[in-house]
């Protein structure tokens, strides 16, 4: 009886989904085109760990950085 009072309803899962679009989405394209596998945007799903993105992303040697200055010196 009380297991049916945790589960999230349909208007829940709509703002868990949307938060979770809104959050991972921009996060995977900026990883994307920093050079990072896009599946490391998942890490901001989970406390501490978004923190922890954001300051990789920040000071990171940038793969595709990296291969457009090669392009260029070359």
């Amino acid at each position: 009886m009380f297991a049916a009072f945790f589960l999230p309803g349909f208007f829940e899962m709509i703002i868990i989904s949307s938060i979770v679009l809104i959050g991972v989405v921009p996060f995977w394209m900026i990883c994307s085109k920093a050079g990072f596998p896009g599946w490391i945007s998942l890490l901001i799903l989970f406390p501490m760990l978004n923190i922890g993105l954001l300051f990789f992303l920040a000071f990171a040697e940038w793969p595709a950085l990296q291969q457009r200055s090669n392009q260029d010196t070359a």
